[in-house]
């Protein structure tokens, strides 16, 4: 029988299968996988913290320190004490958590570094998506830094740094600067996308790869990272292979 209206979803209570990168009593980072939201959405569908909380039901606290689009994989931190959640909130608030993703481009982008700094503005869409534009009169300050990492074919891989952190930021800036991120459902070249499909990348090319903080309890400093899936690793390697 279908669950009654507005039911919550039922979660399986049993090993969700993320990689764990880190844990202790104080944090827990997992290797997020594409196409998992990281918050269940109106009883439908567990997300990652739904599922985690399943798997522990011995865990008093466990909350997400920050957030990933559910396109996006890689790195992706949650707290499971209060206090260590408020430290967390606190350096990513001053800029003392470094978090760095690879990203796959569209085209050849100009080598060495480039600095974006346009202020973003998130809207709703007619059909009620949520979307975010450059707005430089009514946007929040947005920084990122790309650096070239290498050629791959016509495309580039990018090592980005994120200095603040908006909803869609590294998307919207990439396509910004006329470089969308390969498999961008929302911001990206939609042509392209479905040609990329045939050819294996049926998800956005974009994974949290890297993040350096101080350990929230002990200031111990954490060096963490997570390789490229090996779909991203398989695309990017035939992609380095093609110059079409």
């Amino acid at each position: 029988a279908a669950p009654p209206a507005g039911a919550r979803a039922r979660v399986p209570a049993a090993d969700p299968g993320f990689r764990i990168v880190f844990e202790d009593d104080a944090l827990l980072v997992i290797d997020k996988p594409a196409g998992v939201a990281v918050h269940g959405g109106s009883g439908v569908s567990a997300g990652v913290i739904e599922r985690l909380r399943a798997s522990r039901p011995g865990l008093r606290f466990l909350e997400l320190a920050h957030r990933l689009d559910k396109e996006t994989s890689g790195l992706l931190m949650l707290a499971k004490k209060r206090a260590a959640l408020a430290a967390v909130h606190a350096a990513l608030r001053e800029g003392r958590v470094r978090k760095q993703y690879l990203a796959l481009v569209r085209g050849r982008f100009p080598a060495g570094r480039r600095t974006v700094d346009a202020p973003l503005r998130k809207y709703l869409t007619v059909g009620g998506e949520r979307r975010v534009s450059v707005d430089r009169a009514a946007g929040k300050t947005s920084r990122t830094l790309f650096a070239v990492e290498r050629e791959a074919g016509p495309h580039t891989l990018l090592a980005v740094t994120l200095d603040t952190g908006r909803t869609h930021q590294i998307r919207v800036h990439a396509a910004h600067l006329g470089h969308p991120i390969l498999g961008d459902e929302k911001y990206g070249d939609f042509e392209l996308n479905k040609a990329l499909a045939k050819r294996g990348l049926r998800r956005m090319f974009l994974h949290a790869a890297r993040l350096e903080l101080a350990h929230p309890a002990t200031g111990e400093r954490l060096v963490l990272e997570a390789p490229l899936p090996r779909e991203l690793a398989d695309f990017l390697a035939d992609a380095a292979g093609t110059d079409d």
